[in-house]
């Protein structure tokens, strides 16, 4: 028997959807698959360790009222760090990003950088291989970018448009790669410099105190499906049916096409060409705290299995009891292929070996370690991307279904520009909510 249960339903109770429930001035309901809300900001407490599920999440933002609002939620349970990031270049540590780094380079390598980005006749750029090549020239763009961008993203750079890009890679003034050759300090992407982290129970802090503001949470629902009644939508897990007047969803989009009731074939079609990488993370613990106090390290190098790793108690000396450590290795691949179908214990053995070989841990030091799979970790924007995801969102817009979230909205966008999202979704359901209770009260 159907339920009726609240005016709006949001499908999802990660970041997103929690924060447009937050927001909204009606009676609304959220559906959450797991058994705790979260999403992809879940963390992890184990054995007196604390790490973030998803690979590490520090909270920053250039929007002053999105940061101020997001230290607002925690409430004093943060602490403030200074980005210390490394790339692992030819057995060298050097400085991220690359192009403020380049002193710690080798005399050729660092030589050969900077004239090719003083000297740099590259045409304008058709895709992102060109855009590397265009922005930084060659020597930068063959020694870090090229290879760690193809790690991270799985295909050839030269199929990626720009969309994504703008804004979010800055070009360096010349002037401050100059002094990073000569040896003098420069920072590049400042408005990561400074960073807040949870003091205790990792980034997970977040949604759990925006969840105390959610009228109604109910977990453990997987929506099945979801499909149009006379006044609003129907949703169902298989067992249970519940009814909403309206309907917000942070579902991946791709999967909605599928779950949501008469979709058209060639809506699926769109959904379906959708290219995302999954996310693997590896957490190890170290019954030493003899570690790097690096907070991340890229790894460019195609010998070495994880393009990334961090450092959990880096952000937080909360995250490990005295005396232990721990680190984070991120691997990127194809949905359902390559390292995502190999066994849990032979993605640890690849990933301490790589550790041994970058002489960062000691196997005998090891004494905890967690795999973990994400299935959406990166949106991958080829030259079909934003043609059929506006198809997609026309669609589902014109059903009067509101899109909000990283999933739902299939961009690659930070949880600040999550919350910003959401609170701008929330708004426009509150504004007509109103205008709906204004008409039927006073009815032409």
């Amino acid at each position: 028997m159907p339920l009726e249960r609240s005016h709006t339903g949001i499908l999802g109770g990660g970041l997103s959807g929690l924060t447009v429930a937050a927001h909204l001035e009606h009676d609304c309901e959220v559906l959450e698959a797991d058994s705790r809300p979260g999403g992809h900001c879940m963390s992890v407490v184990e054995q007196g360790l604390t790490f973030d599920a998803g690979g590490p999440h520090i909270v920053f933002s250039r929007n002053a009222d999105t940061l101020a609002f997001m230290l607002s939620l925690l409430d004093g349970n943060l602490g403030r760090g200074r980005r210390n990031n490394k790339i692992f270049y030819n057995g060298r540590y050097v400085k991220y990003p690359f192009e403020n780094g380049l002193f710690d380079l080798a005399p050729q390598d660092r030589f050969e950088c900077l004239r090719d980005y003083i000297s740099n006749t590259h045409r304008a750029p058709a895709n992102f291989k060109d855009w590397m090549y265009h922005t930084f020239g060659t020597a930068i763009t063959e020694k870090y970018l090229l290879p760690y961008n193809e790690k991270i993203w799985k295909v050839p750079a030269e199929q990626m448009s720009l969309d994504w890009v703008e804004g979010r890679i800055p070009r360096p003034p010349l002037e401050d790669v100059i002094k990073a050759a000569v040896g003098v300090e420069t920072e590049g992407y400042q408005h990561q410099l400074f960073f807040y982290y949870p003091e205790r129970g990792g980034i997970q802090s977040l949604p759990d105190s925006m969840a105390k503001r959610v009228r109604r949470l109910t977990t453990n629902f997987c929506v099945r499906s979801v499909r149009r009644t006379g006044d609003g939508w129907a949703v169902s897990d298989g067992d249970r049916e519940y009814r909403y007047r309206r309907l917000v969803s942070t579902l991946p989009i791709n999967e909605m096409a599928h779950r949501f009731e008469g979709v058209p074939d060639h809506i699926k079609a769109c959904g379906d060409s959708l290219r995302f990488n999954s996310l693997i993370t590896i957490t190890i613990g170290l019954a030493s705290d003899l570690l790097p106090d690096y907070s991340a390290i890229y790894v460019p190098s195609p010998e070495l299995p994880f393009h990334r790793l961090s450092f959990p108690a880096v952000f937080s000396r909360q995250n490990a009891p005295q005396g232990k450590s721990l680190i984070q290795a991120e691997i990127t691949c194809m949905p359902g292929e390559g390292m995502w179908r190999s066994d849990d214990s032979d993605i640890l053995k690849r990933v301490v070996e790589g550790l041994r070989a970058m002489d960062l841990i000691h196997p005998e030091e090891i004494c905890y370690a967690k795999v973990i799979r994400t299935k959406y970790g990166y949106v991958v924007q080829d030259f079909t991307y934003r043609k059929h995801l506006a198809e997609l969102k026309s669609y589902f817009e014109r059903q009067g279904v509101a899109l909000c979230g990283r999933n739902a909205q299939f961009e690659y966008i930070n949880m600040d520009q999550c919350i910003e999202s959401a609170q701008k979704t929330a708004a426009r359901l509150n504004e007509a909510a109103r205008e709906t209770m204004a008409e039927e009260l006073c009815p032409q």
